[in-house]
């Protein structure tokens, strides 16, 4: 069995609004399904990501409305890597983000900056064989949009208390002290860890709540077992209807979920309409009118395109 790669990476906002239009008019990623927290249905989760969806670009967002800011520590992802295919991509992302009022930090073939909550990003240059996650925009040469993800780093005491896990059970390979590389037969991504700060972290807006790494639908439940055999008590199989779900926590803190290729966001919405609309799973078809008036309203990103 082998992970590929991450297959998604969830965060919390406090304004959807406002995180809507950041990720796709700034970032230029798709709006690829709009529904809502299925543990939570009262809330959004909003997935952004490649033009048809698929695994390995996916950022989602759960909406708390007015949540306290949030600050990353010991057992928190505090970063997350995109990659760009030239270094040319980096002058125009750079002109691009300072037009937003954006602070940035150059440092080689890396672009940092924060998203308007305080989420930590990155943009960097890395040749991969990994076939790129592009989505369209008007305003955004395919040459330069974003590839899918290449690595997140997190908060850690002492990263080596996760090293068993990694390595042992879910198949990662160590490419220097604190950082880990997963690959399967199509795409791979990088975990990798920074001393903590003295600070507790805080959940909230501008925090990833959880990484989710990519399996085909039939390892599910032998990843579960594994896990099991190795003491990190996962969760049982959770059917989220666009994938199947194991959670459990990797030894430093950090969520993880193992997160099934398929069914994949197509499977009630047509590849030319996804995220157009509020959809819910099916099981929770039922809750719609009394949950959608209290959503926040949204706007269709694509909508203006056309009068362009």
């Amino acid at each position: 069995m082998r992970l590929e790669g991450i297959h998604h990476i969830t965060a919390i906002t406090g304004d959807a609004r406002r995180n809507l239009d950041f990720y796709t008019r700034v970032l230029g990623l798709r709006l690829v399904k709009k529904t809502v927290n299925q543990d939570v249905p009262s809330i959004y989760q909003l997935f952004y990501g490649e033009e048809g969806g698929e695994p390995g670009a996916s950022l989602t967002f759960f909406e708390y409305p007015g949540i306290q800011v949030g600050r990353a520590g010991a057992g928190m992802i505090h970063r997350i890597s995109w990659r760009i295919g030239l270094e040319q991509a980096l002058g125009f992302w750079t002109r691009r983000l300072r037009d937003e009022g954006l602070e940035l930090e150059r440092v080689g073939m890396r672009l940092r900056f924060r998203d308007p909550e305080g989420l930590g990003l990155e943009l960097v240059v890395s040749e991969t064989v990994d076939e790129p996650l592009v989505a369209s925009h008007p305003d955004i040469p395919p040459d330069f949009a974003l590839q899918g993800f290449d690595s997140v780093r997190a908060y850690a005491r002492d990263p080596e208390r996760s090293r068993p896990l990694l390595t042992e059970t879910l198949g990662f390979e160590r490419k220097s002290d604190a950082v880990w590389e997963v690959r399967g037969e199509e795409r791979g991504g990088v975990f990798a860890y920074d001393s903590a700060p003295v600070e507790y972290g805080i959940q909230g807006s501008g925090t990833v709540h959880h990484i989710a790494w990519a399996s085909p639908m039939h390892e599910h439940q032998n990843w579960q077992d594994a896990l099991l055999g190795a003491g990190a008590r996962p969760t049982s199989i959770i059917d989220r209807f666009w994938f199947r779900s194991i959670y459990f926590r990797e030894p430093s803190g950090a969520l993880f979920e193992i997160a099934t290729t398929g069914p994949g966001f197509t499977v009630d919405e047509s590849i030319e309409h996804l995220g157009e609309r509020l959809v819910f799973p099916s099981a929770l078809e039922r809750l719609r009118d009394e949950i959608e008036p209290s959503l926040t309203p949204l706007p269709d990103p694509r909508a203006s395109w056309s009068k362009r």
